[in-house]
């Protein structure tokens, strides 16, 4: 996701937290093994995390990326947040959402979007939320899918990796999708910040797409989080023109069998109300793992 704000811009001096059994710090290189243990409780759910950690080697945030935020009981590391244009927990319940929240508000810091696994998006904006402003949207309830298996159905002929050369093609579908499911245009603020994600997404091998004879885009997706344990697939999309022709399963085959030659399990999340979506990717062979949530700001 893109963000509409200034990311993470600290307040000149942030209150501290008051008094209590527990502590927060930024993680560094020391922390790596301790955070791995945390992602590696659900590597799928947690395959931003892993993701970060299997390149970059270490829990150190990046220059500009942004940074993890551990939170400690009694010196031991219980949960963490990466803290970046987007907040994503990793580990953390209701119970510590809640204080880590508190924590973060305190600290006067903006950010786009809080996504991951329900219990800790829905603790963080407990009580984040009276540090916000009103959310754009709120997503309670996003299923988690996944397959680990061959697909259900023949995958479709003609999907493949996206060239360079289509950039210009594959845009419109890209920024088409991403109107849809988030509800703004992708360009506020400008095009060239989500013209370079799109380029990236094709430069690693990460984006494809079917076209049809005339060259227009049918379907596309992303494996837009890779580790060795998992891809998680994103920025699903069908071109209005082709919808109900019962395509859609064919081709999420066929993203699969792309993603699993990566990882060995595929997973996605989707929104709760898009009945249409879920039963296509039940007809793939996807199952529900568990249940995510995302806070738009």
């Amino acid at each position: 996701m893109l963000s509409r704000v200034a990311p993470w811009l600290p307040l000149a001096k942030a209150p501290a937290d008051p008094v209590g059994p527990w502590s927060f710090r930024v993680l560094e290189q020391q922390d790596t093994a301790a955070l791995w243990t945390l992602v590696n409780r659900d590597p799928v759910a947690n395959v931003f995390l892993a993701a970060h950690l299997e390149g970059t080697g270490s829990a150190a945030g990046s220059a500009v990326g942004g940074h993890i935020v551990g939170m400690y009981r009694n010196g031991e590391l219980e949960c963490a947040c990466w803290a970046g244009v987007n907040l994503i927990p990793v580990g953390v319940t209701g119970e510590t959402g809640a204080e880590f929240g508190e924590h973060l508000g305190r600290s006067g810091r903006s950010f786009s979007s809080i996504f991951g696994p329900a219990a800790g998006v829905l603790g963080l904006w407990s009580t984040l939320q009276d540090y916000s402003s009103e959310p754009f949207d709120l997503r309670p309830v996003q299923p988690l899918l996944t397959l680990d298996t061959d697909p259900a159905v023949e995958p479709a002929e003609g999907i493949r990796f996206t060239r360079p050369d289509e950039l210009d093609v594959l845009l419109p579908a890209c920024a088409a999708m991403f109107e849809e499911e988030v509800g703004y245009s992708p360009y506020i603020g400008g095009t060239e910040h989500y013209r370079r994600r799109v380029a990236s997404l094709i430069r690693r091998k990460h984006s494809l797409a079917a076209f049809a004879d005339d060259g227009a885009v049918i379907f596309k997706a992303e494996l837009g989080t890779v580790s060795s344990q998992a891809v998680q697939v994103q920025g699903v999309w069908m071109n209005p023109d082709y919808r109900g022709r019962g395509l859609s399963a064919g081709y999420m085959a066929a993203v699969a069998v792309a993603a699993r030659a990566l990882a060995p399990t595929v997973s996605l999340y989707v929104n709760s109300y898009n009945a249409r979506a879920i039963a296509s990717y039940r007809r793939v062979g996807f199952t529900e793992a568990g249940t995510f949530a995302t806070v738009l700001l």
